[in-house]
């Protein structure tokens, strides 16, 4: 997707693709239309991205992972996919999802 951008670091492309997208992106979507190793790396530059943000007036947008069997709501440090639920112990979780935008000025 972003042949013409080698020029930039996989967290530029990363703040590139969740700034310009019009719907939150899981892991394993920027992973493969960025061609990323891992998920665990692109957890990893989602981590540094959301505290670089914060000197750029843009903000690091998480959705929460959720429960899909009983609907429980993780709320998460750090970005990561939990592995089980806490609730009802099942391993259908829906990932977080993330997105790029401005900060709002009140």
């Amino acid at each position: 997707m972003f042949t013409d951008f080698d020029f930039l670091t996989t967290r530029e492309k990363i703040v590139i693709l969740l700034k310009y997208t019009d719907s939150p992106l899981t892991a394993k979507e920027i992973k493969e239309r960025l061609g990323i190793e891992s998920e665990k790396l692109v957890y990893e530059h989602l981590l540094h991205i959301a505290k670089s943000l914060k000197r750029k007036d843009m903000k690091l947008i998480v959705y929460l992972p959720k429960c899909r069997r009983c609907g429980y709501t993780f709320n998460l440090e750090k970005p990561k996919k939990p592995s089980k639920c806490p609730r009802c112990k099942s391993e259908d979780i829906e990932p977080p999802k993330f997105l790029v935008r401005g900060r709002d000025r009140k």
